[in-house]
């Protein structure tokens, strides 16, 4: 069994930044995908972003250039750093792994098969 947990998560004004922590409780984490994804109210759980066991990382357009995806091997966390926030970037934030996905379903939440149990995130204009 895997565990995960999110940290990081708080209020921040337009343009601000923030940097959440997902810390991956379990065996070789070098080989899971690990990916970030994000609900907002009354939405549907969409991809932020993705990092690769191989260490290739994936983003969703809306936060390119933005946000940027990391791990520490050693540490076993997975960071995703969040610069020049919008008030469209409110949600909660949640981190999922995952051994076995192929790069097509990198960005599906239903091919997750750990996940953490989310932060908020609240940007104001």
């Amino acid at each position: 069994q895997v565990q995960l947990v999110e940290s990081g998560g708080g209020l921040v004004k337009t343009g601000g930044s923030l940097r959440l922590f997902c810390v991956v409780d379990g065996h070789s984490f070098r080989t899971y995908t690990v990916g970030w994804f994000r609900q907002a109210p009354g939405k549907e759980r969409e991809f932020v972003a993705a990092i690769r066991s191989n260490g290739n990382t994936l983003y969703r357009d809306s936060v390119k250039g933005r946000f940027t995806i990391s791990r520490d091997v050693a540490k076993n966390t997975v960071y995703l750093q969040m610069n020049s926030l919008k008030p469209e970037d409110t949600a909660v934030y949640y981190c999922a792994a995952d051994r076995s996905l192929i790069l097509s379903t990198t960005t599906l939440a239903s091919a997750y098969d750990y996940w953490g149990q989310g932060t908020q995130v609240t940007v104001s204009s």
